[in-house]
């Protein structure tokens, strides 16, 4: 996420809720890219740890907890994501919890 004035708060760093949402797309890509075409998902909860003063342009990286396994009737699928700033250090980390299921047909 580039560093822009649009995303900052009120005291100059990157906002929260900015973070939240990168934590969000980011493992809503990695979903994306890592489920079978017949399967969708959806964000059901995410838990947030706020590490130090977000400054700069911030880099996420999602990594699922474990392989997804079976789907069945849907399943939850939990999420690491690490956000870092520019030197590389942890500003933030947040679980996302997928929900997994079957794709209905339309």
């Amino acid at each position: 996420m580039r560093d822009r004035w649009r995303v900052h708060n009120h005291i100059g760093s990157v906002h929260a809720i900015a973070l939240c949402n990168l934590a969000e797309l980011s493992a809503g890509v990695m979903a994306e890219a890592t489920l079978p075409a017949d399967a969708r998902w959806i964000p059901k909860g995410m838990s947030v740890e706020y590490l130090s003063r977000a400054k700069g342009s911030m880099h996420a990286v999602a990594t699922p907890e474990a392989p997804l396994g079976t789907i069945d009737g849907g399943r939850e699928w939990p999420v690491r994501v690490e956000v870092t700033d520019p030197s590389g250090t942890p500003v933030f980390r947040a679980r996302v919890t997928m929900w997994v299921s079957p794709r209905k047909p339309r």
